[in-house]
C-alpha cells in the first residue's frame, strides 16, 4: 500500500536507522540472541546516531521532535532488520514521557543526558508474580521515612531489566486505597537493596533481556518520585496510549514483512509443477491477508496522526493494538503454514517471527483488557 504518512525528512531518517541497524546490530543479532542479551555498545552507538530521545529537548542531549512518525519509522525498520532483541521502543516509546513530563528541571538533568547518549538505559516495573494489569494488586511498596522511600517487594516480566540504569517502578505507597494509592519511583542500578534475579528464558525475543527484579529495604531518595505522590494511576493511564500505538507500529511492520517474505516463496516454491501460490487457496489466504494488513496499516496510521495531533483516544489506541496484534500473529501462523516444513526451522525469518509475535498480545495490556476498555466505552 502507498503510504501516505511519511514526509522526506522521515525518509531521511529512515535511511539512518537502516543503514545503523545493517551495521551495528543485524550482524550481531544471531549471536545477541544465544546469549540472551544485546552488546552494550549498542545502546551507546544507537545514541551517537541520533536514535534516542528523539522528541527529548535538545538542550538534555534529545532530538528535539515532537514527531511520533520518527519512532514509527525506527520500529519499522527494527522489524524490517530482523533486530527484534533491541530495546530501543521500550526507553523511547514507552518511558520517555515519563522522564520529560513528570520530571523536575534537577531529574531532566540527572537522567536525559544519559538516556540520549545510550549511557542510561531504562526500564519500567509494573508486572508481579501475582499482579499483572491490575494494578490495585501491586503488592511492592514504598514506605515514606524522612527524605526516602523503603521499596519492599519484587517485579517480574521486565523488559530492559537486567541491562537498565535507571528502572521506574510502581509501588502502593498508600496500599489503603487500591489503585488510586500507587506512585512512581525511579531506582537507580547501584540502590542498596535492589537486586536483578534470574534472566528469563522466554519463547521469542530472546535477545531482548527480561529479568525479575528485587527490593530489600532498597532505600531510593524521596526527590525520585516521578509527578505525584499517590497519583501513579493517572499517570499511568495518561502515558498507555503510546506504548499501545508502539505495539501496534511493530505489529503492522511485522504482518507486512512477514507477507512480502511469503508472498516471494509462495511465486518461487513449486508444487505439482507449479508455483504454491498459484493454487487458489493459497492464492485467496494471501488476499485475505493482504486486505487485512493494508487496513490494519489505514488505521494505524490515522492513530499515528491523531497521536500527533493531542487526539488519540485511549479507546482507539486498545482498537489498534489488540486488533493489529492478533493479526500479526494470524499472519505468523498462516505464513508459517505456507512455508511448509521450511517455517518451522528457525534459519528461515518467519519460524522466528512467529515465536517473536505471540508476546504481542500479552503485553502491553492484554487482548482480553484492551476488549474491556472499549467495551465499557459503549456502556455496556
Amino acid at each position: 500500500m502507498q503510504q501516505h504518512l511519511y514526509e522526506p525528512v522521515h525518509e531521511e531518517f529512515r535511511a539512518l536507522c537502516r543503514e545503523f541497524l545493517a551495521r551495528e546490530a543485524a550482524p550481531h543479532h544471531e549471536r545477541w540472541e544465544a546469549e540472551g542479551i544485546v552488546d552494550r555498545e549498542v545502546w551507546r552507538r544507537a545514541g551517537a546516531a541520533g536514535l534516542l530521545g528523539m522528541d527529548v529537548a535538545e538542550e538534555y542531549g534529545g532530538g528535539g521532535q515532537r514527531d511520533f512518525r520518527f519512532h514509527a519509522v525506527l520500529a519499522e525498520e527494527v522489524v524490517a532488520a530482523g533486530c527484534s532483541g533491541l530495546g530501543f521502543g521500550l526507553h523511547n516509546d514507552v518511558v520517555a514521557p515519563y522522564l520529560t513530563e513528570l520530571t523536575t528541571e534537577d531529574q531532566r538533568k540527572r537522567w536525559l543526558p544519559g538516556f540520549c547518549s545510550g549511557d542510561l538505559v531504562t526500564a519500567i516495573a509494573m508486572s508481579e508474580p501475582g499482579a499483572g494489569s491490575d494494578l490495585a494488586g501491586v503488592r511492592t511498596t514504598a514506605v515514606r521515612d524522612g527524605d526516602s522511600y523503603v521499596l519492599n517487594g519484587q517485579k517480574t516480566f521486565i523488559t530492559n531489566g537486567e541491562m537498565a540504569d535507571l528502572v521506574i517502578v510502581v509501588a502502593k505507597t498508600a496500599p489503603d486505597q487500591g489503585a488510586h494509592g500507587v506512585s512512581l519511583i525511579a531506582v537507580e542500578r547501584d540502590t542498596p537493596g535492589f537486586t536483578r534475579g534470574r534472566r528469563l528464558q522466554k519463547v521469542g525475543l530472546k535477545a531482548n533481556d527480561t529479568a525479575e527484579l528485587f527490593f530489600d529495604d532498597c532505600r531510593v531518595p524521596a526527590e525520585n518520585l516521578l509527578g505525584a505522590e499517590n497519583h501513579g494511576f493517572y499517570h499511568l493511564m495518561a502515558n498507555l496510549p503510546r506504548e499501545r500505538l508502539s505495539i501496534a507500529v511493530a505489529a503492522v511492520a511485522v504482518a507486512e514483512r512477514l507477507l512480502a517474505i511469503t508472498l516471494d516463496h509462495a511465486r518461487s516454491r513449486e508444487a505439482f509443477g507449479r508455483p504454491i501460490g498459484a493454487f487458489q487457496h493459497n492464492r485467496f489466504l494471501l488476499a485475505e491477508l493482504d486486505t487485512e494488513i493494508t487496513i490494519a496499516r489505514t488505521f494505524v496510521n490515522h492513530c499515528v496522526r491523531e497521536f500527533d495531533a493531542g487526539r488519540l483516544s485511549v479507546v482507539d489506541a486498545a482498537k489498534a493494538k489488540w486488533w493489529t496484534t492478533e493479526l500479526q500473529n494470524k499472519v505468523a501462523d498462516r505464513c508459517v503454514q505456507l512455508h511448509g516444513g521450511y517455517g518451522y526451522m528457525l534459519e528461515y525469518p518467519v519460524a522466528k517471527a512467529w515465536l517473536d509475535s505471540r508476546v504481542q498480545t500479552i503485553y502491553g495490556g492484554t487482548t482480553e483488557i484492551m476488549k474491556e476498555i472499549i467495551g465499557r466505552s459503549l456502556g455496556v
